[in-house]
């Protein structure tokens, strides 16, 4: 019996050994990553280390041992580190940041931190950011072109900070741009460059460019699409219009296709309906097909999309039988980033495909943070329509309205996007508020809510200090000034405004408060004034009411 206990014994020590030596007492070598890194005070990273564990006989492995190691910095005062890796940058200047198991094995990397980052300089806080040239164009791939970071900060001062920023491509397909600013192209078409600069309190500022190369060979198209993607025409001949929109794999641009070469037409039932090769269906007789468009790559590879035509025995409404936004959906990536939808109308008279950007309403779901600009004839026959602004994060609807010669009223809905993302450090791409905080305004209108319309008048500098830049009412035409009962003027989101209410000398009445949304400053008003006010525009357009009786 004995002995086979000791059988036990020894089959559980075996069976515990190799467990024993899988722990971090085996591991052979750490490796941290990033092995440098380069910061702006404030900011923050996340080091990892990668353990490699030996098996005796067996292939070593490599797992994270992040939560495992030791972790130390050189140089607190520049940086610190915690126990998960994660490095603060505390001050300017240069520090090793160190992973240590057991007290033998240990890896290193080096984190640079700097003061600015082409942000809080001698000249005040960065404001704006500019990239030179603003357009850059080259005739073929492998040419590069330098571009420049010019900083302005809140004093005025301007500064190069083409080594301190961080440097993107919107298409690395159509060019790359190094960490000093040095655009390469690398095939046919249009990248935005963009520039990017952290202050340090943390806000970011941002510039773009854009790099055109005009020449070299381009990608195929990786996707195909039809418009409208149904049709109704009358048997007998009746005729309507498909149109196919490519998508460029180079640029991820749209661009219709509908007469190339390169594209074939044809119908499922041709007796139902036949397809021209430019795109055009005609009713035969009564029923249903597939229209189906073809794409050959000079790959030889092949794209392709599908419509459906349906023919009846009556016409439909005339003349407008479809509407559709091109592109069904914008992706933008910064604040202030625009996108335009055209609106395209199928008529079943001839011309039978017609723009209608300008001439249909265009609606947003989201339009306070996602507006969209409808053509008003009145005051500008060319201002295009169907332009959307990103103001904030996430998605909206767009939606195009147009109403038919006999009354029915067309539709067409598409989607815009500006994603949230707060990548650490800050790179391009981020829509995020405070982006580009200090060009976003807001229209502040002030107004009288009283019965007083003689004698008042209300004053406000601007947001860069330069006094009465409002000024209005009609006490001030007592100082000769033009008078009025309303003003505007323009402020940054989030930046308060202190407003100030009084009477000319002489004058009688009293003033009674302000409307909510200003905030007494800084005790309540007084009957005689003058008295001010504090609001912060947290909208794009703000009206504050001053009561005088």
């Amino acid at each position: 019996m004995s002995t086979r206990n000791c059988f036990k014994v020894l089959g559980l020590i075996s069976i515990v050994l190799p467990f024993t030596g899988c722990t971090n007492t085996q591991v052979a070598s750490i490796q941290v990553s990033p092995a440098t890194q380069s910061l702006v005070v404030g900011q923050t990273v996340q080091f990892t280390a990668t353990g490699t564990v030996g098996h005796g006989s067996h292939p070593s492995t490599s797992s994270n041992v992040t939560d495992q190691v030791t972790w130390a910095s050189s140089a607190p005062a520049v940086a610190t580190v915690n126990s998960s890796g994660l490095a603060t940058a505390v001050g300017a200047g240069s520090t090793t940041i160190t992973a240590a198991m057991s007290g033998s094995i240990s890896a290193t990397a080096t984190l640079t931190v700097t003061a600015t980052g082409g942000g809080t300089t001698a000249g005040g806080t960065l404001i704006s950011l500019a990239i030179i040239p603003g357009t850059q164009s080259v005739a073929s791939p492998a040419q590069t072109s330098q571009f420049i970071a010019i900083g302005t900060t809140s004093s005025g001062a301007t500064e190069d900070l083409t080594s301190q920023v961080t440097w993107g491509s919107s298409s690395v397909q159509v060019a790359t741009i190094a960490a000093g600013g040095l655009a390469t192209a690398v095939s046919k078409g249009t990248s935005t460059i963009t520039a990017i600069a952290s202050n340090a309190g943390g806000t970011v500022v941002t510039g773009t460019a854009t790099f055109t190369v005009t020449g070299g060979a381009s990608e195929g198209l990786t996707a195909l699409s039809i418009s409208p993607a149904t049709q109704s025409v009358a048997a007998g001949g009746q005729i309507a219009q498909f149109i196919a929109f490519g998508t460029s794999g180079t640029t991820g641009l749209q661009e219709d296709v509908t007469s190339s070469s390169s594209l074939t037409w044809s119908s499922t039932i041709p007796s139902v309906a036949t397809v021209s090769a430019a795109g055009v269906v005609t009713g035969v007789s009564m029923g249903s097909s597939t229209i189906t468009a073809l794409w050959t790559n000079p790959d030889g590879s092949i794209v392709s999309a599908t419509a459906s035509v349906t023919v009846t025995s009556t016409a439909p409404p005339e003349p407008l039988l479809s509407l559709t936004i091109i592109p069904n959906t914008i992706t933008v990536g910064n604040l202030q980033d625009t996108g335009n939808f055209l609106a395209i109308g199928t008529f079943a008279s001839a011309p039978f495909v017609r723009d209608l950007t300008n001439s249909v309403t265009w609606l947003s779901a989201e339009p306070d943070v996602f507006p969209v600009s409808s053509d008003s004839s009145a005051v500008n026959p060319g201002a295009p329509g169907g332009i959307v602004t990103a103001f904030g994060s996430g998605t909206a609807v767009i939606i195009a309205e147009a109403t038919a010669a006999d009354g029915t009223i067309q539709t067409a809905t598409s989607t815009f996007s500006c994603p949230y993302l707060l990548p650490a450090p800050p790179q391009p791409g981020s829509c995020f508020p405070g982006s580009q905080a200090s060009a976003l305004l807001s229209t502040v209108t002030i107004y009288n809510e009283g019965l007083n319309s003689t004698n008042w008048e209300v004053t406000a500098p601007s947001a860069t200090g330069t006094p009465n830049v409002i000024h209005c009412g009609p006490g001030w035409s007592l100082s000769g000034g033009a008078g009025g009962s309303v003003c505007v003027g323009t402020y940054p989101i989030g930046t308060p405004l202190k407003l100030t209410a009084a009477q000319p000398a002489g004058s009688t009445g009293t003033f009674g408060g302000w409307s909510s949304n200003c905030t007494p400053d800084p005790n309540p008003p007084t009957a005689t004034g003058p008295n001010t006010c504090t609001i912060t525009p947290t909208t794009f357009n703000e009206s504050v009411g001053a009561i005088f009786n």
